[in-house]
Order: C-alpha cells, then sequence, then structure tokens
C-alpha cells in the first residue's frame, strides 16, 4: 500500500496555511539535536516547524487580483519591492550621475593567452581619496563581439580570489586595527575557476565586497555610506540601507563600468554570490533589473529561506547586536521572534526576479541555511513567474541531492555537502548561465537602480 502523499498547500496559490511537509522533506534533510546560537534557540526538526501562512503573491495591498505580467509589473512588483526595501535591507541613494572609471590595466593577454585580462578602479563620490573598488575583469580572447559576463561577488581581494601573479594586490578589512590593509597572505577559498568560465565563451568579473563596505559593526565610517549619511547623522537611519544593501549598490555600479565596456553585453549580466553575498546578489538583482541572472548560493535566512519556518537561523539569530544587525536596515529587528506577522517573506524576494533566471543553491547538510526553506520559497513564487509564461519549480518535492539541477527559468540545485560551494558546482551554474543566457534574449526590464 503506498503511503498517502501530504497535500502541500501554498497560500500564495490557495489563501490556506503552508503546513510543514515533513514526509517531502524526509531522506533529503534528516532531522538533528536542537541548538543555541547567541543564547537563541535553533530548531533542526521538521515536525517542530508547525503551520504558517504565507503572505498573498497576487493580491493588491488595497484589494484585488493580479492575474497577468502587465499587474504583477506596474502594480504587485512595486508594493513588494518597497515592503522588503523598508523593513530589511533598507533604501539606498540612487546611482550617481557619474562614477570616476580609471581602467588601469587595459587588456592583457592572460591564461596563456586563452582570455585578455583589463583591472579597473572604480571611484564613487568623485573623489579619488575617497570610496573605491578595484574591478578584475577576464574576456575570452578569440571573442568576435560583446559577450555575457558572470559577476562574482567575492570576500577577497581579486589577488586573493584568482590565480594570476599579475592582479594588483588589493585590500582588506582589519577589525583589530580598524583600517584597510594590503591583501596577503593564503587564500581561504578555492580560487574562482576563471580558465571554466572563459572556455564556455563568457567573460568573468570580481570584486571584493569589502571595497564597498567592511563586513563589520560599527564600521560605517569605513565604507561608502559614510559619503550619503544626511548632516546630522553619524549612522543611516532604521529605514535606510544596512550593508547586504551597499554591497548590492556597489555590484550595480560595476554593472554601470561593463556598460562602458564594448567587449562586454551588458544586457547580459549574470551576478553569483555566497552566503551573505547570496542575500547580496538576491536583493542586487530585485533592485537593478539590468542584472540579467542571478546565482544565490546558500542564502538561507534573510535570502530565499522562509523566515516563517521556524527552522534553523531565524531573523532573531541574525539581528541579534552581537550578530549580524548591521547587514540589515535597522528596522528589519523588529521582525525578530514575529515572523509570522510580517508582511514579508523570502517568497517574496524570490518572485522580484521574474521573469530572469534565477538559481538557488543548497547543500543538504547546511541546515542552518535551511535548504528545504529555500525550495518552498521558490515553489510559492513560482505563479510569478508563471505569469511571464515561464516556468518556476513545477517538481512536488524537494530534489535528492547531487541530482540533476532544476534548470527552469526559476531554477533549483542542491549539492551534497555544506553551506557554500564546491567547485563541481561551476559546472552547474555555467549550464544555468548557457541554457538562459547564451542561445535567448535576455528577459525582462533594463532599468537601473
Amino acid at each position: 500500500m503506498k503511503t498517502p502523499r501530504p497535500r502541500l498547500c501554498f497560500s500564495t496559490l490557495f489563501g490556506c496555511a503552508l503546513a510543514s511537509v515533513a514526509v517531502v522533506a524526509q531522506g533529503q534533510i534528516f532531522d538533528s539535536p536542537d541548538g543555541a546560537v547567541a543564547g537563541i534557540p535553533a530548531n533542526y526538526t521538521e515536525a517542530k516547524v508547525g503551520q504558517y501562512v504565507l503572505p498573498d503573491l497576487l493580491t493588491l495591498a488595497g484589494g484585488g487580483r493580479v492575474s497577468d505580467a502587465a499587474a504583477w509589473t506596474e502594480k504587485r512588483r512595486p508594493e513588494i519591492f518597497r515592503l522588503l526595501e523598508e523593513n530589511q535591507f533598507g533604501r539606498c541613494p540612487e546611482a550617481p550621475a557619474k562614477i570616476d572609471i580609471d581602467v588601469f590595466e587595459k587588456g592583457t593577454p592572460a591564461l596563456a593567452g586563452k582570455a585578455v585580462r583589463r583591472q579597473i578602479t572604480l571611484y564613487f563620490t568623485g573623489d579619488r581619496n575617497g570610496p573605491k573598488a578595484d574591478v578584475l575583469l577576464y574576456v575570452p580572447a578569440d571573442a568576435t563581439g560583446p559577450v555575457p559576463v558572470l559577476l562574482h561577488a567575492s570576500f577577497l581581494a581579486n589577488n586573493l580570489t584568482v590565480e594570476d601573479p599579475d592582479v594588483k594586490v588589493g585590500e582588506r578589512w582589519d577589525p583589530k586595527e580598524k583600517k584597510r590593509v594590503p591583501a596577503t597572505g593564503g587564500r581561504r577559498f578555492a580560487p574562482l575557476d576563471v580558465a571554466a568560465v572563459i572556455a564556455r565563451g563568457f567573460a568573468v568579473a570580481t570584486v571584493n565586497y569589502a571595497d564597498f563596505e567592511p563586513d563589520a559593526p560599527g564600521a560605517i565610517a569605513y565604507g561608502l555610506r559614510a559619503s550619503y549619511l544626511k548632516p546630522g547623522q553619524d549612522a543611516p537611519a532604521p529605514d535606510e540601507w544596512g550593508t547586504i544593501a551597499a554591497w548590492g549598490w556597489g555590484l550595480s555600479r560595476v554593472v554601470d563600468y561593463f556598460e562602458t565596456d564594448e567587449s562586454i553585453d551588458a544586457k547580459r549580466v549574470a551576478i553569483l554570490g555566497v552566503s551573505r553575498l547570496g542575500k547580496t546578489v538576491l536583493w542586487a538583482g530585485a533592485r537593478d533589473q539590468r542584472i540579467a541572472l542571478v546565482i544565490a548560493s546558500c542564502s538561507g535566512e534573510g535570502g530565499a529561506a522562509l523566515s516563517r519556518r521556524n527552522y534553523g537561523e531565524t531573523v532573531a539569530h541574525l539581528t541579534d547586536g552581537t550578530r549580524y544587525a548591521y547587514q540589515f536596515a535597522g528596522d528589519y529587528g523588529h521582525w525578530a521572534g514575529r515572523a509570522a506577522e510580517a508582511p514579508f517573506d523570502a517568497h517574496m524576494l524570490v518572485a522580484l526576479m521574474a521573469p530572469r533566471p534565477l538559481l538557488l543553491q543548497t547543500g543538504n547538510t547546511d541546515k542552518w541555511s535551511d535548504p528545504y526553506g529555500e525550495f518552498l520559497a521558490a515553489k510559492a513564487a513560482t505563479p510569478v513567474f508563471h505569469l511571464f509564461g515561464e516556468k518556476g519549480i513545477e517538481e512536488y518535492s524537494m530534489p535528492p541531492a547531487k541530482s540533476a539541477a532544476m534548470m527552469n527559468t526559476l531554477g533549483y540545485f542542491m549539492h551534497d555537502g555544506g553551506h557554500g560551494t564546491v567547485p563541481a558546482d561551476m559546472e552547474v551554474f555555467l549550464n544555468f548561465m548557457e541554457a538562459h543566457l547564451k542561445t535567448s534574449p535576455a528577459k525582462g526590464s533594463a532599468t537601473a537602480d
């Protein structure tokens, strides 16, 4: 006798409670003993997630139902964007009228002649003593026209992100000295596989997130947000940008540069980030619709994982003063312990990418980031992609680790392992880019932030 399949009921579709479905997750994410971080409990048992209702994606704030792509784009999407901007990530300043671009290496053969390397410094305020970021770019040497580009948001300076001795030594933030120092020494992560990207016919660029803003509490004076404080302010207002929004704003400035580089197809820009930078690329893609494709790795709570699921990291963990409150708008802390009352959740962030391609990558042992919660958020966001005639998560249950990636416009992939990426994931990322950028026009709007 077959075990009855549990009913998966999405409030975004049917207006009813979305129950945790332990049977579907069983065999993929095994239960573990509960824990605690910063004195705040963390649940790792599906049966204790409980029931919850997601805010409806397709009901307008004033009533009425969204039934087509135009109504989503013109009415509902702006409502959802404002909810996330005001309550979670914070408002950013408009793009500057002009950024100062210094292409200090204009084109040098690299990778045994397979690529051309460029190095660029972007100055954001017109003051070369002010905030700046170094961008490293490789373009296929045999390209006959503009090519799509993968922009990698890195935790490291460019010279530590790639294996290339001719890259300028960048800077890192030293939290003890509270200043930027030369980025020398060993790398903490596997190098970016530039050769693999180039071999697929894509350009690849990388930028250090700490060039935009230090990843540390109380360091606002040393990042780009300091240049935008209003008179009398020594910190952003509670509804203004945290560091995630600042890092995303910086990625948009790299897109500004791509629009000036004739070797780059600036309408086919993909961005990739891991962990807190997975959250960053999701919000950057939501804000800047020039970004054609997003790959968000293990973005977890505050990213693609549903906050209403009491599983792994929660809003309370994120916004605790000893942890990562500085990464978000101050108002985000109001929802600590109250996620079920919030007028937003992660499925809304995922839906803001529609109809542009988005791949969510997770790991089956990364319970802190709730890979099942990311799958459910993508499933709940799928009706918005349907409005545009695009496919999302059409399967009922989460795929097993190491199975083929779901490569629809809204895709999902879970590797066998933990937080972050492994070298084999790059092949999946490039397959996704090839499916959605190389052979078909970029989807969506070319609207800048």
